[in-house]
């Protein structure tokens, strides 16, 4: 299921910040591969978005520039709504997935394809080597980075990723030096638990299916036993070890071996699904902390993931898209951002959407 658009005239090419030691090409484009995912298939070109909205304030030397902070649990559609918000208000979209941030399991990590991404330039996406250490500092700096240049262009810097340690320090990292920089709407794409992990297991079989256990045999290294570092930190690359490890039938191929290897495989996936579902917890419990801190919209796209095929794409635009399309183009347009609130986008148990301004404010 996708909202995804097809690009426009200014978003034509995929453009991509790179540190010198960027490795692997751009996935190539595989419409098959798509309409298993669930995906739309292009449409015919959309019109051109408007450009970004600039509040007053931004308007004299000094001021502070605009970014969108998309945060969410693995598996809720912060991607698919970072690319909604991209395409609408003429965005580009920075990963803050620390482990999609290394080149590599494209599959296993679930990196947004080329087609996924409908045109819009994403940044620091399968930038750093497989073994490469990239700390929450490195991020800072390279986020930041990316965001000036985005901002230079004169689009919208949207920050949409998993990893909320990332986040946080992008946020507050440095003495606050982003929030000085730039105001932030936070948005927070929430679903059920119970429903959450149901999707969580069948995105599982679904990567399977798309090659998961080949794609991490085929970097396999018997030699690795650390699985702690960068890219190999990914869930399913340390809980297929075992299965890949096994020797094999012996010289007879008997049945009760060919039935160990069975049980290897399903119990790495049953492993896999269990993991993730720990990780989706413990990415909820970070994101409430900091909602708590900073202010966040909360929607909550449960009805979403209850639903299959064009009714699952209703329920997003009108649960999801639209409601965080309105408190951004709020947020873009208005210079109180706490009477915005409280008018316009007031919702039963959501905190506000925006964070609070710092005291000072440096020169964008």
């Amino acid at each position: 299921m996708s909202l995804y658009l097809a690009p426009t005239a200014a978003a034509a090419t995929t453009t991509t910040t790179t540190l010198p030691r960027q490795l692997l090409p751009a996935p190539s484009i595989d419409l098959r591969r798509l309409e298993r995912r669930g995906m739309a298939l292009p449409l015919p070109p959309a019109p051109a978005p408007p450009p970004p909205l600039v509040s007053a304030n931004n308007r004299h030397a000094g001021a502070k520039h605009k970014a969108v902070v998309v945060m969410g649990a693995t598996g809720t559609g912060k991607s698919r709504l970072a690319v909604d918000l991209a395409l609408r208000f003429g965005g580009e979209v920075i990963n803050s997935d620390k482990i999609q941030l290394h080149a590599g399991l494209d599959v296993t990590t679930n990196k947004v394809t080329e087609q996924e991404r409908a045109g819009v330039p994403h940044h620091l996406l399968g930038v750093a080597r497989p073994d490469e250490e990239f700390t929450a500092a490195d991020f800072r700096r390279e986020a930041t980075r990316a965001a000036r240049a985005i901002t230079a262009r004169g689009r919208l810097p949207i920050v949409a990723g998993g990893s909320n340690s990332y986040v946080e320090e992008l946020v507050d990292g440095d003495r606050a030096a982003f929030r000085d920089r730039y105001d932030c709407c936070f948005l927070w794409v929430d679903v059920q638990r119970a429903v959450l992990h149901g999707c969580v297991a069948r995105r599982v079989d679904e990567m399977r299916a798309r090659g998961l256990v080949d794609e991490v045999a085929a970097a396999f290294d018997p030699r690795r036993n650390d699985y702690s570092r960068g890219l190999w930190r990914a869930i399913g690359a340390p809980e297929l070890d075992a299965y890949l490890r096994w020797p094999g039938p012996g010289v007879d191929g008997d049945a009760e071996s060919e039935g160990e290897r069975d049980r290897l495989l399903a119990a790495a996936i049953e492993d896999i699904k269990s993991n993730t579902r720990r990780l989706s917890c413990r990415q909820r419990a970070k994101i409430q902390r900091l909602a708590k801190m900073w202010g966040v919209r909360r929607v909550d796209a449960t009805e979403v993931f209850r639903r299959r095929g064009d009714e699952a794409d209703e329920a997003w635009q009108r649960l999801v898209a639209a409601p965080c399309i309105d408190a951004v183009r709020s947020f873009l347009r208005t210079d109180d951002a706490a009477a915005t609130v409280a008018s316009d986008l007031a919702v039963d148990g959501v905190v506000p959407v925006f964070a609070p301004a710092p005291a000072a404010a440096v020169a964008g």
